[in-house]
């Protein structure tokens, strides 16, 4: 790969076709977390999900946008009520909006999960007298969130906590954002306030750094289940632990541990822009055509089927090898600045988890726990290891 071609979801110049063709479980897989936008990126989408082995998806996408992708997609979709991030005013937006979004998607697109989003960011947009109405997990209209929605037939997901390192460089002022342990308390209320219902807490919990912590949570609340979505975040921490330690916790949690990547698309990603044009999202310079995109996509199939199953041996065995994740994270130079650059790229470890627990994370989970809730038949203690 050339220096001009160089992307920071391929520093190292990975082929992501051929190595598609190389993993197995084909057609099998649910990615339980993705946010999928736009007739045309859902259609660049579509191929690379195929290509990995991916056939159904739970995106957490904008309702404008649903019918599009449900037509691209059709049944290989599922919907996730979340709230709507573009409204200016937020207290809408996460409170009386987002209650009539919730009802749009339970009877409309038969949503039967609501995402209660609650990152430490949300303390940047509350800070009056009924603050913790909305940043708290357990806070009012978290609760009637949560009330409606399993009024509904819903179960629900959550987004608590954020990365370690943005503990040490983002929210350094612990006036506004607390400390990170500190927003797991309303989690724990609302685990035990709701215990009938499955729990799914997007990216390991928000805590990959930490799986004692993780031990602890899923030790005392028999309904919460993990996902394995923000591929940058889980490559970065689970690489950090010993091998042995990672196989250990997946072999105890075989159980809770649901397949996700994180992955968002949108039709920005298809087109060059220009600085000062309107972007979408954040998200929208991580690609620029629809090569890159499928790029940007692949890369992180790739990155966490690698980090399961074990890179590709030169036989084209599956090896527990630790070798360099093709994908930049910008986080190493948040933290380290001095040591990393935009281009740097952390370890990615190869597990070479057993195949029946890549059969769990990867479908029968999903199956059992989240379709199981959808035809009725989860109940409380399905998914006690």
């Amino acid at each position: 790969m050339s220096a001009r071609e160089r992307l920071p979801q391929n520093v190292t110049g990975v082929d992501y076709d051929a190595e598609a063709s190389a993993f197995g479980f084909a057609g099998r897989v649910i990615d339980i977390h993705s946010h999928i936008h736009g007739a045309k990126a859902t259609e660049v989408y579509a191929k690379v999900a195929a290509a990995y082995g991916v056939r159904l998806t739970y995106t957490q996408t904008r309702p404008d946008d649903i019918p599009a992708v449900r037509e691209v997609l059709k049944d290989r979709v599922r919907f996730v009520a979340i709230p709507n991030f573009s409204i200016e005013d937020k207290a809408l937006a996460f409170g009386a909006g987002y209650l009539d979004l919730i009802r749009r998607l339970a009877t409309e697109h038969g949503a039967r999960m609501l995402k209660l989003w609650n990152a430490p960011r949300t303390r940047e947009w509350f800070t009056g007298p009924d603050r913790d109405d909305f940043v708290e997990l357990d806070g009012k209209w978290r609760v009637a969130a949560a009330d409606l929605g399993v009024s509904l037939g819903m179960m629900i997901k959550t987004h608590t906590g954020d990365p370690d390192t943005w503990f040490r460089a983002r929210y350094t002022d612990r006036a506004k954002y607390g400390l990170k342990r500190e927003h797991y308390r309303g989690l724990e209320v609302m685990l035990r306030r709701y215990r009938q219902v499955p729990w799914i807490a997007a990216h390991m919990g928000g805590s990959p750094e930490d799986l004692d912590f993780l031990d602890g949570l899923l030790e005392r609340h028999e309904n919460l289940h993990l996902d394995t979505s923000a591929t940058k975040w889980m490559v970065r921490e689970l690489s950090r632990h010993p091998r042995e330690r990672t196989l250990a916790f997946f072999e105890r949690w075989q159980d809770r541990i649901l397949f996700g990547s994180d992955i968002v698309t949108m039709e920005d990603q298809l087109v060059k822009k220009t600085p000062e044009q309107k972007r979408i999202s954040v998200m929208s310079d991580l690609a620029d055509s629809p090569e890159s995109a499928a790029s940007l996509y692949a890369s992180r199939y790739f990155a966490l089927r690698t980090m399961f199953e074990g890179w590709r041996g030169a036989a084209g065995e599956r090896v527990a090898e630790d070798r360099a994740s093709p994908i930049a994270d910008p986080d190493l130079k948040m933290v380290e600045p001095g040591k990393f650059d935009e281009w740097s790229t952390p370890t990615l470890r190869g597990l070479k988890l057993p195949r029946e627990i890549l059969e769990k994370v990867y479908w029968k989970n999903a199956e059992r726990v989240v379709m199981g809730w959808e035809r009725g038949e989860w109940g409380v203690g399905a998914g006690r290891t």
